[in-house]
């Protein structure tokens, strides 16, 4: 028994050796994080058995199970009891508020509904560039949404894409509310993360029109920068959003 393990231990330190100096079980997370990168796992898939995919990485199931939980932490997979260990769909609710964080005073937090304003391709501003990582022959996406919550509006938002992460997004003819899930099924692109910085302002006359508001109200506006699982940034997110009756909330851990 003891030489079993002796030998398990030693063909993990060989498969360290062959990837680098993390700890193994960040190495090991590496090389699923690449198949869900490449495409080799898609959301909502089955994923292999802890034993197979050890047997697969010549390593030991505690250290697949290590890496995978780390993945699961990160809501990039989903453990189903019984059933077994699936590949995250940006539709689940939890992902969904990963990535949303404004709820109500009172009640019980929801999703918003959406209304697309407008699309367009235009040239990037310089902060465009400069948060996406542009260059200046390159274009962005704009598209300019209203969102709701009860059918009162909450929120509007500008979203700004970098045109060759996005080929052919001006040849949709619907906008879903969840463009994440859209971002990942039909162009391979899963977010993984995302920065958000908050600031008081002042409602312009036209997003007071828009929402409803008086012009100079405070609004919250949060600027998003939303990045893919190898860290490149892949979205620019403004949303002015009224502040009466909802707030920003996070958990710290």
């Amino acid at each position: 028994m003891e030489k079993k393990k002796q030998m398990s231990s030693g063909a993990e330190t060989a498969a360290g050796d062959a990837i680098g100096f993390k700890p193994l079980y960040a190495q090991v997370r590496e090389q699923l994080m690449r198949r869900l990168v490449d495409g080799a796992w898609l959301p909502g898939m089955l994923l292999p058995s802890e034993m197979e995919l050890a047997r697969q990485l010549n390593v030991s199931q505690g250290t697949v199970r290590k890496a995978l939980d780390s993945m699961t932490a990160d809501n990039l997979l989903l453990r189903r009891q019984g059933r077994g260990t699936y590949v995250a769909e940006p539709e689940e609710s939890r992902i969904l508020f990963q990535f949303f964080r404004l709820s109500p005073d009172e009640g019980n937090p929801s999703f918003p509904d959406s209304k697309v304003l407008s699309t367009s391709t235009a040239t990037p501003t310089k902060t465009e560039k400069q948060e996406l990582g542009l260059n200046d022959t390159d274009e962005v996406i704009r598209i300019e949404r209203i969102r709701s919550l009860a059918g009162e509006p909450i929120l509007i938002e500008t979203i700004t894409l970098p045109t060759n992460r996005f080929p052919d997004f001006d040849h949709l003819t619907i906008i879903p509310n969840n463009v994440y899930r859209l971002y990942s099924e039909r162009w391979g692109i899963t977010i993984g993360s995302a920065e958000e910085r908050l600031k008081a302002i002042a409602a312009s006359a036209r997003d007071a029109a828009k929402l409803g508001c008086e012009q100079g109200e405070p609004l919250l506006l949060i600027s998003r920068v939303a990045r893919d699982l190898e860290n490149r940034p892949v979205e620019l997110r403004w949303s002015r959003c009224i502040s009466r009756d909802i707030h920003y909330s996070v958990n710290l851990r």
